[in-house]
């Protein structure tokens, strides 16, 4: 008796078969070298060049900062600082910071200066902190505000993070600034 093999079924090809039930064969695309690009060296007119629209808006938020520090100063705040960072962050041109002596007088100061500049027409975006005494942020757009509990602004130490950045000149009464630290009981100053 003679054994028969079964039948096997021949496999297709994917891209015969496709040819074969009409469909396109694939054809080799030719690699075409691209050509090296050089990276474009700076021109002086790549400059970036500060429009008077860009400079009014600078001084602009020049002066919303100086009032919004005028203000606290008002509530007796305690040494002001008022650093420029315009082109150096996105989200403000200035940063000021201020200390007061005791978390009622925090809440005071960021009060008196939500509401000095409200009188001139500056709402803050908003405002972070209020009500526990030790920091407040208030954030009118283009000027941040921090209000700190002065032994807590030494622990944060927010200037160091900017060290790098100029500092306003902002003229500063005999009675906001902070007495010295001292020694020990002999009374070196450290400052």
């Amino acid at each position: 008796m003679t054994t028969r093999k079964a039948p096997t079924k021949k496999r297709k090809n994917p891209s015969t078969a496709k040819a074969a039930a009409g469909g396109r064969k694939k054809v080799a695309r030719k690699q075409v070298p691209r050509p090296k690009l050089r990276p474009r060296r700076p021109q002086p007119s790549d400059a970036p060049v500060l429009r008077p629209a860009d400079d009014r808006g600078r001084r602009e938020s020049l002066a919303t900062a100086k009032a919004a520090v005028a203000a606290a100063l008002d509530k007796k705040a305690v040494d002001p600082i008022l650093i420029d960072v315009c082109g150096r962050a996105s989200y403000a041109d200035f940063i000021a910071v201020v200390s007061g002596r005791s978390d009622r007088q925090v809440d005071a100061i960021a009060e008196g200066v939500c509401q000095s500049m409200a009188a001139l027409g500056r709402r803050p975006l908003g405002r972070e902190g209020a009500r526990n005494g030790r920091w407040v942020l208030i954030d009118f757009g283009d000027v941040v505000m921090h209000v700190f509990y002065h032994p807590l602004r030494e622990v944060f130490d927010i200037e160091s993070l900017w060290i790098d950045a100029p500092r306003v000149k902002l003229q500063v009464p005999a009675e906001a600034k902070s007495e010295p630290k001292l020694d020990g009981p002999g009374g070196d100053s450290i400052a």
